[in-house]
């Protein structure tokens, strides 16, 4: 009988014996990334863990035989945003360090390919953070994309998908977070109270102070999220449809999907040691001390 590692695509369905049949698939791992944090009026806490698992998931029904999606890391870095209730904060510090446990833990079962795909804006910086250190710290490959960045794979999906101005259209609990929502979940979103919301500095007119999902000027302050925003809204929540979320997801999807599976065939680079004479010992702060001919 095949084993079930060959249809499944959720990683906590699996056996320990079926793991050890997907290491020897070399599925690409999937951990969604996310946060618990406010979305405005009418959107629920859960955003970030809901749209990043809807993803993952659609991913992994699409290319059952190259992907394992992992359940969702819940908790990411939010301290900014704690004036807002409900706001569950992570330190950065634990974040880095409770992802980094489970990208090494897949290394060590014997996954090479691991995708962290990412919900929430201020991860990233730390995800990234992750991606590297379990590079150069492991014998797998690690990469890291935000869900929404899957949307800029195709130059001409988004120019035909985006109604709000740029920048500052879609930000936070915005056009495109509210409409993904909408298509994922639409019984909780509370449809009457649906209002869009200004970023205070992206008023100011600076070509160096702005911000939005798809980019962010040369010198833009992070700071309180409370200070640049009354509601908590960041963009034109009120162009989002459940059609718009329906394309976004499939867009997504659809590229998630292609890459994992590009991703789980794509010979690793090789790392090459330039030293005239061998090094006496090892690199002092972690990283794997082994060369490609040793692994």
């Amino acid at each position: 009988m095949p084993s079930r590692a060959a249809t499944e695509y959720r990683y906590e369905k699996l056996t320990w014996p079926e793991i050890n049949d997907a290491v020897e698939m070399g599925k690409v791992c999937i951990v969604p990334c996310s946060a618990v944090e406010q979305h405005g009026p009418h959107l629920p806490l859960d955003v970030d863990i809901v749209c990043p698992v809807g993803i993952a998931n659609g991913a992994g029904q699409a290319a059952p035989e190259s992907i394992l999606v992992l359940p969702v890391v819940a908790y990411g870095y939010t301290g900014h945003v704690m004036d807002f209730p409900g706001t569950i904060n992570c330190h950065y510090e634990h974040f880095i360090r409770m992802v980094l446990d489970i990208t090494k833990s897949l290394a060590y079962h014997g996954f090479k390919k691991i995708i962290l795909l990412n919900g929430h804006g201020s991860n990233m910086p730390n995800l990234d953070l992750v991606a590297r250190r379990t590079n150069l710290e492991t014998d797998a490959e690690c990469v890291l994309s935000a869900w929404w960045q899957l949307l800029t794979v195709d130059p001409k999906f988004m120019p035909s998908w985006r109604e709000s101005k740029f920048p500052g259209g879609c930000a936070h609990a915005c056009e495109l977070e509210t409409s993904l929502y909408l298509y994922l979940d639409e019984d909780n979103v509370r449809k009457d109270k649906i209002k869009s919301g200004k970023i205070s500095f992206n008023e100011d007119g600076s070509p160096f102070t702005w911000v939005d999902l798809f980019g962010q000027g040369p010198a833009t302050v992070v700071s309180w999220t409370s200070s640049y925003s009354e509601t908590g809204v960041l963009g034109e929540a009120e162009l989002a449809t459940k059609e718009k979320g329906k394309r976004a997801y499939d867009e997504a999807v659809k590229q998630l999907a292609t890459f994992a599976r590009w991703f789980k065939s794509r010979p690793k680079d090789q790392r090459r040691d330039l030293h005239r004479n061998p090094p006496t010992m090892p690199i002092p702060w972690g990283q794997l001390d082994r060369w490609p001919e040793a692994t």
